[in-house]
């Protein structure tokens, strides 16, 4: 239960904030801290207070739990609780001892003083909800220290440390020491005179008043660099109005901006990915306590820009990891190009030299898988290959330790398979990182038929050791998010082939808030890659869709995208900027024309839906399957593995907000005209014909 605890320390209230695991500001909370300062300002023993905050934070920020649920009528808000505090005749100080996010900082800003520790944890991140702080943040912020600092921290939503905090001028002082009593001590000095008010303050604002040009500039720069995003450009102008209004006006500028950020969808979708990112680590069948295996050492087989990634997140988390290579001179080679990265990383500032030269040293390379039987994870990273795959299995089980956790990196095969050819298939799972692999946040962990809980919570704990967003997903071809790509990819091709060309689609994706269209992605991954799949799909047996047929001619001329200078696309020497090509053009005018297919004017609302829908589609199919938990889940893979717009929520998100009679409406459409491949599923036949969404669905264990 939310409470505020009382301790005093001669003539000094120290009130203790706690409401665990992060002292979130929710109604309980707000209610008891009103009440023991009204209490205080009535006891003539009380001379001052101190603030802070119970277990390793201050406070996390508000509860947004209760954004947009109707309150107690009686219960306090933050902003009278804030200003309770800044008009109080007795001092207060905030004694920081660790997280300080969002009201937390807005809290700490209507006291008259702020220390902290080092290890606090300072800052306004509402942006990252698509939010603005919303209780006196963009007005005191920048009264405290100047403009432009404070338009840094609250457009970015970075929280800083508090030795940086105290550079800035959030706070006083740091003090490691006995914090409290510190900010005790800082009270002496401050009791009888009248505390200063941050909203009273003007000095530390004037300077930007003398620069017209600065609220436009750091509207364009932030335009370009958060495209699409709305709570940015809000934020800007709420500063800005902290600039040129009276507090008062400020403040209701503020006010009014935050409650239409608040009931934007933008910030619906935002809080949603907030919310599903803390979802992922559920698994139904896997509590919370499952044992999992401690990962002292680890291993990667292959060293080739995967493999070399992989390794570098082992290295990164100060996990000693060996890496494994045919031959010693494509390990030269592997461990060569890590050294670049790290090197690369340093000389942006980014990685001080000793920590670089730690990374590197953690990391050992062999010819020899016998250098490996101490590993208690291998994840095997080589060529997408299902004989090489299970050829390299097979040596795995032979030379690791009975426990060890065998993982293949696989982005398409069959985990079933490759774990068949073991003798430990509950030891094996897929890990599947995405590319650049020490630089994307998603890891999709495949569940074998056979994995073991143990594996499995152990992959899912190495996911955060590494600092991955690890999803838990289901074995088929392409698993949950390269298997949605495939409906995304084919109907991209085949407006192609139908009237639109390569930049038309790009475009509408790109202005939808992708970081990049279809065909733009596909020549920075590589047109041959696809190629390869479907070559080896036929050589299989199996059924390949033909709507590819242009992109197989552009390999089949050496044009595999960024690599080769000219895919889709052509690119001039040293920029990844993608130029039409007139050839391409003609190529796709040919294919139509060879195809019987008369092309046709395609406006862009087509173009968003045949891409985005069958996208949904296929996660629809994939929840009936079981093979994904939960929608949300699917959000998560599709905005940290392929640059789905978090602003729009994931795609399930956005099937929700677009509704599901219009999807499955524009499904039956392109299933008549393209055949069972875009049949719609039955899911998502089920929930729109009971008028409900994705987000009724519960997990599936």
């Amino acid at each position: 239960m939310a409470d505020v605890h009382l301790e005093r320390r001669g003539g000094v209230a120290v009130l203790t904030l706690d409401n665990a695991p992060v002292n979130a500001l929710g109604v309980g909370l707000l209610t008891a801290l009103s009440q023991r300062i009204t209490d205080g300002l009535k006891d003539p023993d009380v001379k001052a207070f101190v603030m802070t905050g119970a277990g390793r934070a201050f406070v996390g920020g508000a509860d947004i739990r209760e954004f947009g649920k109707p309150r107690p009528k009686d219960a306090p808000t933050l902003r009278d609780v804030i200003e309770q505090i800044e008009n109080s005749p007795k001092p207060f100080v905030a004694a920081i001892n660790g997280a300080c996010a969002g009201g937390g900082l807005e809290l700490a800003l209507g006291c008259h003083d702020r220390i902290a520790s080092s290890k606090a944890r300072i800052g306004l991140p509402e942006v990252k909800l698509g939010l603005i702080p919303g209780a006196g943040g963009t007005q005191r912020l920048p009264r405290l220290i100047g403009a432009e600092p404070a338009l840094d921290l609250i457009v970015s939503g970075e929280l800083v440390p508090g030795d940086r905090a105290a550079k800035l001028g959030i706070v006083s002082a740091v003090e490691d020491g006995d914090l409290v009593g510190a900010a005790v001590k800082r009270t002496e000095p401050m009791v009888g005179k009248a505390p200063q008010k941050l909203s009273e303050r003007a000095e530390k604002i004037e300077a930007a008043r003398g620069k017209p040009d600065l609220f436009a500039n750091i509207r364009k720069e932030t335009a370009r660099r958060l495209r699409g995003y709305e709570a940015p450009q809000r934020c800007i102008d709420c500063v800005e109005a902290a600039v040129t209004l009276p507090f008062a006006e400020g403040l209701r500028k503020e006010r009014e901006t935050f409650t239409e950020c608040v009931n934007s969808e933008q910030s619906k979708a935002q809080r949603h990915v907030f919310f599903a990112e803390r979802e992922v680590a559920k698994i139904p069948d896997v509590p919370a306590d499952t044992p999992t295996q401690p990962i002292r050492q680890a291993a990667v087989i292959g060293c080739g820009t995967m493999g070399g990634g992989i390794a570098m997140n082992f290295a990164n988390a100060g996990i000693p990891v060996t890496v494994v290579e045919s031959s010693q001179e494509l390990l030269d080679k592997g461990l060569g190009i890590i050294k670049k990265n790290y090197a690369a990383t340093a000389a942006k500032g980014r990685l001080s030299e000793p920590e670089m030269n730690k990374r590197v040293g953690l990391i050992k390379g062999t010819t020899d898988f016998g250098q490996i039987k101490d590993a208690d994870i291998v994840i095997e990273a080589v060529f997408e290959e299902m004989d090489l795959k299970k050829e390299v299995f097979q040596k795995l089980d032979a030379v690791c330790k009975a426990d060890a956790i065998l993982a293949t990196n696989t982005s398409t095969l069959d985990v079933d398979a490759i774990a068949a050819v073991t003798k430990r298939p509950e030891q094996v799972v897929g890990t599947h990182f995405f590319s650049p692999a020490n630089v994307m946040r998603l890891l999709e962990n495949v569940r074998g038929r056979k994995s073991s809980k143990q594996a499995v919570a152990t992959v899912m704990n190495m996911a955060k050791t590494i600092g991955k967003i690890g999803v838990l997903v289901g074995v088929c071809d392409g698993f949950v998010g390269n298997r949605m790509l495939y409906a995304y990819t084919r109907q991209s091709n085949a407006l192609v082939l139908e009237g639109a060309l390569p930049q038309d689609v790009d475009k509408v994706i790109y202005d939808f808030g992708f970081p990049m269209g279809p065909f733009a992605m596909n020549d920075l991954a590589g047109i041959d890659v696809g190629w390869r799949i479907r070559k080896r799909r036929a050589k299989e047996g199996r059924e390949n869709y033909q709507g590819y047929i242009v992109a197989d001619k552009l390999a089949e001329m050496g044009r595999f995208g960024q690599k080769t200078g000219a895919g889709w696309f052509r690119y001039e020497a040293g920029n990844r900027t993608p130029i039409p090509d007139p050839m391409v053009e003609e190529l796709v005018l040919k294919t139509s024309a060879e195809m019987g297919i008369k092309r046709r004017e395609i406006d862009a609302q087509e173009i968003l839906e045949r891409c985005m829908y069958p996208l949904i589609n296929e996660g629809a199919r994939i929840l009936e399957e079981g093979l994904a938990l939960r929608a949300s889940d699917i959000d998560i893979i599709w905005i940290n593995g392929y640059g789905f717009p978090a602003h729009r929520g994931g795609p399930m998100f956005y099937a929700d907000q677009v509704g599901l009679p219009r999807i499955l409406a524009v499904m039956r459409d392109l299933h008549a005209k393209q055949g069972d491949v875009l049949k719609p599923a039955a899911l998502l036949e089920r929930l729109a014909g009971e008028g409900k969404g994705f987000k009724d669905l519960q997990a599936k264990s």
